[in-house]
């Protein structure tokens, strides 16, 4: 194997319409597709080779980083093939390679299977949007729609903090500058340090992964600008709690506070199979209605999910609502929404008409 070889394993990946790449030394080509790990028919990597692969693609300005910390994060792109979201590290002391492909047309919300509400939090004049859920069901797909619309339809100054960058915009009615951490700016925590002296409207940060993300999206906010981030939870009620921890206790209910002001909304989301084939993402939504900032001020967040689940009039919905409504749509199978589902058994007995009221009693 040389490292053509490696170029031909990435346009096989992207022909198959394989979401990620995964080698090492020893073990076969691994491409995941719709989901589920496949293996290919390729070579089996040697180590000579992978140590060949790993030289030729890690740039120059992770190198350092590679030495030091044996693993990183940088955006990998071949002209002739894409742009590759990719990490590399190490397993037994050998060096292995993941790459997500990442797709240089941004799909538009029609496509994603996404819902109208998510063009309305985009077109926020302030405030904190999280886009939120488990590694490798689409946040940084969908943050990446909600910019394009921004970029089609306003006229705003954007600025993204990105470790890497994976989408790549062009300016349309606003102009983007997309910035990449080792690359273009040290840190997050410098980059966010001086965003606000840039002149952003909107300002997206990759991932809010410290208290310095969470205080800089909050400071943007409260000054007037939109901050879009992604954040790994499995519901959007668990994404308050899950800012807060980052913080001390002594902290938590200032922070708390704070947000209670400048939240926009959460979209939690999981990818679903379709009938059919392919997927689709499931939506839950927590907007930051009176009720919700109510809850939100008073550190009443166990009520959070109910608020969401009697919420429908103001675009909230739970993952059972979003998966019933995918069911009804003949876009899933009952069986498909059963194993997502937050609460399996109340929506098995919704699918058979069946409807408590259970978060209006504990809401009041």
């Amino acid at each position: 194997m040389d490292i053509n070889s490696f170029y031909k394993i990435l346009s096989t990946a992207v022909e198959g319409e394989a979401s990620d790449v995964h080698l090492k030394a020893g073990g076969p080509v691994i491409f995941r597709i719709h989901s589920e790990l496949v293996i290919v028919n390729a070579p089996t990597p040697t180590k000579e080779w992978i140590n060949e692969v790993v030289e030729t693609i890690v740039p120059p300005h992770a190198k350092k980083r590679l030495e030091e910390e044996r693993e990183v994060d940088f955006s990998y792109f071949h002209p002739e093939v894409g742009r590759f979201r990719t990490n590399v590290f190490q397993q037994k002391g050998e060096w292995c390679i993941a790459m997500r492909y990442v797709k240089t047309h941004v799909p538009p919300f029609e496509e994603l299977g996404l819902l109208p509400i998510l063009k309305t939090l985009a077109e926020s004049p302030r405030g904190i949007v999280m886009v939120t859920g488990a590694t490798g069901c689409g946040k940084s797909t969908t943050l990446a729609a909600m910019i394009q619309h921004i970029n089609q339809t306003q006229q705003r100054h954007i600025i993204t903090l990105e470790d890497p960058i994976e989408y790549v915009f062009e300016d349309d009615k606003c102009v983007i500058e997309q910035r990449e951490v080792g690359l273009d700016t040290p840190s997050f925590s410098s980059g966010l340090r001086n965003v606000l002296r840039q002149d952003p409207d909107v300002i997206m940060i990759g991932e809010m992964r410290d208290p310095i993300t969470v205080m800089s999206s909050i400071s943007a906010s409260e000054t007037g600008h939109l901050v879009l981030s992604t954040l790994h939870t499995t519901t959007a009620s668990q994404a308050i709690g899950r800012v807060l921890e980052f913080f001390p206790p002594h902290e938590r209910d200032q922070v708390r506070r704070q947000l209670a002001g400048t939240l926009r909304a959460v979209v939690c989301q999981r990818m679903v199979t379709k009938e059919g084939g392919g997927v689709i993402p499931a939506l839950e939504i927590l907007i930051n209605t009176p009720t919700v900032r109510k809850l939100l001020e008073e550190d009443k967040i166990e009520k959070l999910p109910a608020a969401i689940e009697t919420g429908r009039d103001d675009g909230m919905q739970t993952f059972n609502q979003a998966l019933y409504d995918l069911v009804k749509q003949g876009k899933v199978s009952e069986e498909e929404a059963l194993r997502k589902a937050t609460n399996p058994q109340a929506l098995a007995m919704n699918f058979k008409g069946i409807f408590l009221d259970e978060a209006r009693r504990i809401l009041s």
